[in-house]
């Protein structure tokens, strides 16, 4: 089933405050972290969440998938083949999706350079995306297309996606069925993404901002959450929990970033989007927006961007494990501990936010404080490293949460196709409850290793008991991948 998550911060009853240095004591799993390697596997995991046709090798590495989903779309009389599935089902919701692209394409913006040779793989896997995206946006005027298969349906199945027999309903968004959120958050994936392909390709990239334009006026346009449209459909797989206000001042963010239009800026400054947060994840964007219009202020000197500033360094006053204003609970490990579902998505995403500020701070030899505590560029990419290498290895399981990665990594990962012998192995079909008993419920490794792929990770005594049927734990997903490329990229470059 796909990941619950409700992106709502709980308060915790006990707050762990570590210095920098306690932060993981645990000892190394494998000597000194290969950020490279990981980076490499973290973007080739993407090809195994592909739906639609699939290009031959080497193109498409992970050669235990198949085609599928080839006839996504026609119950709408349109095409919506392509794009991902988010996590360990065969359905394809298009908020987190979107989210994925964005913080891949993000990634690539900032540490371009850094990704090496992975940018042009990183290109690749955004572009899977975006193609599936603009189809969603443009195939039938005045409507936005945000998701194939019934989730419900599908999550009464253990098959592979190759074998999918369940109904591949579509859902969209329209002007009497309004989803400001997932419209908000998709102008964002192809804004971000039309600065990615700006250079290498620029007529794509012409047609990504274009698009982007049309999603994000239709999200200022026709205000409400999708969840209220499509109720059943992404509830509660994919809930809007935060509202739509988020999605918005993050789409409105990525199209100032796109086209330094003030439109936009004038659009974000009317929404009075002013709550603090201590979280960030495909459903609360309110942090990311705020770093990203930092930026502004830290790098290009712009004082009328001051105030997104201060609410950054708000954010990160609630992250940082000494802060006097810290909200945010540590394991004993050492590891940002958010909430219980699947809490590596909300490490990634705000270890991304951590390197990319620092990386802002750096250029000015910035510093801030919080309270008493003295805030440098190294203390925010300190807190970074130590979160990345919790996830490679440095923990007490002594564990690489990153499939592949090491020798000692998640084997039973909540993963459908990872779970099942490839059609090479099995070419006839497997119904859909047929996998169940032999390949679900067994405690024997998975038939495939879907490289790269990041689970959801330990609980919060740094536990992970390696079960196939605990999926708030075990499963991947795209948009844990997704935030974690860029730190892998700047730490391959700067340790």
């Amino acid at each position: 089933m796909a990941l619950l998550s409700n992106g709502t911060n709980f308060l915790f009853n006990v707050i762990f405050f570590f210095s920098f240095t306690f932060l993981c004591n645990c000892g190394n799993v494998q000597g000194d972290q290969n950020y490279r390697d990981a980076l490499a596997k973290s973007i080739l995991f993407f090809q195994g969440q592909r739906s639609g046709r699939l290009p031959p090798f080497p193109a498409q590495e992970i050669s235990w998938r198949a085609n599928s989903g080839l006839s996504d779309g026609q119950l709408a009389g349109v095409d919506l083949t392509g794009g991902y599935y988010d996590a360990g089902d065969n359905v394809k919701f298009n908020l987190p999706m979107a989210y994925t692209t964005t913080m891949l394409s993000w990634g690539a913006i900032e540490y371009g350079k850094k990704l090496g040779p992975q940018l042009e793989s990183t290109r690749a896997a955004i572009r899977w995306a975006t193609d599936y995206l603009l189809k969603c946006a443009r195939a039938t005027p005045g409507k936005l297309y945000v998701g194939v298969g019934d989730p419900n349906a599908d999550h009464k199945c253990w098959e592979r996606p190759e074998d999918m027999d369940t109904t591949r309903t579509v859902y969209s968004v329209s002007p009497s069925n309004p989803g400001s959120d997932v419209a908000g958050e998709t102008a964002a994936a192809l804004a971000s993404a039309s600065i990615v392909f700006r250079k290498v390709d620029p007529n794509y990239s012409k047609l990504l901002l274009k698009t982007a334009k049309i999603v994000m006026q239709f999200a200022m346009q026709y205000r409400g959450s999708y969840s209220d449209s499509l109720g059943y459909a992404v509830c509660p797989f994919y809930c809007s929990y935060s509202g739509h206000t988020d999605e918005l001042l993050w789409g409105a963010s990525w199209l100032f970033r796109a086209t330094n239009d003030v439109f936009y800026i004038n659009f974000i400054r009317s929404l009075g989007a002013n709550d603090g947060t201590d979280i960030f994840s495909w459903d609360n964007k309110f942090a990311g927006a705020r770093v990203l219009l930092a930026r502004k202020n830290l790098v290009d000197k712009d004082q009328a961007y001051q105030p997104f500033r201060q609410q950054a360094e708000d954010f990160l006053c609630r992250i940082l494990p000494n802060s006097p204003y810290s909200s945010t609970q540590y394991t004993q490990g050492g590891l940002i501990y958010k909430l219980s579902g699947s809490n590596l998505q909300y490490v990634t995403s705000i270890t991304f936010l951590l390197t990319t500020y620092s990386k802002y701070m750096a250029t000015s030899n910035y510093t801030f404080n919080c309270g008493n505590l003295l805030v440098t560029s190294k203390t925010i990419r300190t807190l970074a490293k130590t979160q990345v290498d919790y996830i490679l290895g440095d923990n007490p399981m002594r564990m690489s949460y990153m499939v592949g990665y090491g020798t000692n990594y998640p084997r039973r990962i909540h993963h459908r196709g990872s779970s099942l012998p490839s059609t090479r192995e099995r070419p006839q079909p497997f119904k859909c409850e047929e996998g169940f008993q032999s390949f679900y419920y067994t405690s024997n490794p998975n038939k495939n290793t879907l490289t790269g792929a990041i689970v959801g990770g330990p609980n919060q005594n740094d536990f992970f008991q390696d079960d196939r049927t605990d999926y708030s734990h075990s499963e991947p997903a795209t948009y844990i991948n997704a935030a974690i490329v860029g730190p892998l990229a700047y730490f391959a470059k700067n340790i």
